[in-house]
């Protein structure tokens, strides 16, 4: 029996106070059950000599006060990419939905199974198509969280990616937060507690579970056991992916991925030099592009299909070969909120190869201050961060850093990539050459 927080790779202390959350869940939907169910005795006078008795309103106080200190209605998962936030928060949300009489979270029956492939009626995962997430969408999904739960225990919102919130979308949400349905949970995802990714009145009024990037053994244990993958393979992926696993394994399995990564490298040496410097500039962001409409390509294809379907295109019989009215509008509709999603993957994309870059000059940074820290590409360390730690000195090398640092800042503002690439470069270019030791 595989239970559902198997998934979470490295986070032994989380799960367990996942599980003893999810445990207090179940008591509390217990005793509400009850208190529903008995609802119409309780309106009679309270027995004097049953002293643990108590009005329907004083019980389902009582009730909270007992429980709420190991389960709240609002969580906050926290961590760097790849350390699985979205996956804690699914594997939560089955949990409090399991219908397994003894395991929490036993991952075979019906609820936990359609919690994981996101089919549950009562488990809404709130995910941007875009750059943001609207305050429109915010309120119609606030409205519908609102509901008692249909076939489940809770009604549970997961907000994937919580710092992708307008501030009206971030004040919608945290007045339901602030007064929750007593059936709703809230599970909100950001990549940390900063004010930059969170609200901090919408934090404070959240749980909070801080995940970390789980260990390069973790990592080639999964690749390994779980998706079959050579050991040499995983031992090298996992320990180049900056703890993400996914990227692990896209890293092992990948050939593009592999090549968008060397692209990424590349810059440290060609931007030392103008003639081969914008040229690098230019593939990086060509190369991001492509990737980019690569995985887009696959999500629209298959959207635009199954939109197509529900609306008759296939059918057969009198009427069918027209389209019905309204679907040129539902479809201009659908191809904006692709367009929209495109964007962001590009950007997401653009923005993994200069965390790795960023991550390169690291490495450097350190072998030239002589510090003992694990490398973030320990493969690069001969060809690539040796010869920069002897050509600029600490000082330089941090300038590099922090030019990649202001280059992803600059893209989070829609500065056109080709011309915050191009400005990163040439900063390279001028603090390396500054550096250069004689």
């Amino acid at each position: 029996m595989t239970n559902v927080f198997d998934r979470m790779i490295g986070q032994q202390a989380i799960i367990a106070e996942l599980a003893d959350a999810a445990r207090a869940a179940r008591a509390l939907a217990d005793r509400l059950d009850e208190s529903a169910a008995g609802a119409v005795s309780m309106f009679a006078p309270a027995d004097d000599d049953a002293p643990g008795e108590a009005a329907g309103g004083d019980l389902e106080q009582e009730i909270e006060a007992r429980t709420r200190a190991s389960m709240t209605h609002a969580w906050l998962f926290t961590g760097p990419p790849g350390s699985g936030r979205s996956i804690a928060a699914t594997c939560f949300a089955a949990a409090l939905q399991c219908r397994h009489p003894e395991i929490v979270g036993c991952g075979e029956c019906r609820a936990c199974t359609t919690v994981l492939a996101r089919t549950h009626a009562d488990v809404r995962h709130i995910v941007p198509a875009g750059l943001s997430l609207s305050v429109d969408s915010m309120r119609e999904i606030v409205q519908l969280a609102s509901r008692r739960p249909g076939t489940g225990r809770w009604q549970i919102v997961v907000v994937e990616d919580a710092d992708r919130l307008t501030e009206q979308a971030a004040n919608a949400l945290l007045k339901v937060v602030e007064e929750p349905p007593s059936r709703t949970v809230f599970l909100l995802c950001a990549p940390s507690v900063d004010p930059e990714d969170i609200a901090v009145t919408l934090r404070s009024r959240c749980r909070h579970v801080a995940l970390t990037s789980p260990s390069v053994a973790d990592i080639e244990r999964v690749l390994v056991e779980r998706d079959g993958i050579a050991p040499d393979a995983a031992r090298w992926a996992a320990s180049v992916c900056g703890g993400h696993v996914g990227r692990a394994k896209r890293l092992a399995t990948d050939a593009d991925a592999r090549a968008q990564r060397e692209s990424a490298l590349g810059i440290a040496r060609a931007a030392t030099r103008d003639s081969t410097a914008y040229k690098a500039a230019e593939e990086l962001v060509r190369s991001a592009d492509a990737a980019a409409k690569a995985i887009s390509a696959a999500l629209d294809e298959a959207e635009t299909e199954e939109l197509k379907t529900a609306l008759g295109a296939g059918g057969t019989g009198k009427g069918t070969a027209r389209a019905p009215r309204g679907t040129a509008g539902v479809l201009k509709d659908l191809e904006k909120r692709q367009k929209s999603r495109a964007t962001r993957v590009g950007r997401d994309v653009l923005d993994r190869a200069l965390v790795d870059l960023a991550a390169l000059f690291r490495d450097a940074l350190v072998v030239s201050m002589g510090a003992q820290v694990t490398a973030m590409h320990p493969d690069k360390a001969d060809d690539l961060v040796g010869p920069m730690a002897s050509y600029a000195g600490p000082e330089q090398l941090l300038q590099c850093v922090e030019a990649v640092l202001d280059c992803r800042e600059a893209l989070d503002v829609n500065v056109k990539p080709k011309f915050a690439v191009d400005a990163m470069v040439a900063r390279i270019g001028q603090a390396m050459r500054s550096g250069e030791r004689v």
